[in-house]
């Protein structure tokens, strides 16, 4: 079952590439950045990269671009006027289908 959503979820974030995200990792890092590229183990590549608390993570100050294990990530925050939720659900409904 977890195949056929990431699958579905990494046709999603290909959409997506070239568009801003906000990746909060599992350690509480939030990595703000270009969506550079994504593969279908959700590992994702961001460029332009900032961090959200720069205070807390000086160490990141200097880096620019970042590669991204996917299953260190928490959540991706898109922007809403990209992301079409009625299409995204219409998806979800026909994966949920296909694997029952």
């Amino acid at each position: 079952m977890f195949v056929f959503f990431s699958q579905l979820f990494y046709s999603f974030f290909k959409s997506l590439v070239g568009k801003d995200v906000v990746v909060e990792l599992k350690n509480d890092l939030s990595i703000c950045g270009t969506l550079h590229s994504v593969d279908q183990y959700l590992n994702i590549k961001l460029v332009d990269i900032s961090v959200t608390d720069p205070e807390k993570y000086p160490h990141m100050a200097s880096v620019r671009n970042c590669f991204i294990r996917g299953s260190v990530v928490r959540y991706v925050q898109l922007p809403a006027d990209e992301v079409d939720t009625q299409l995204l659900q219409d998806a979800a409904r026909k994966e949920a289908t296909v694997t029952r």
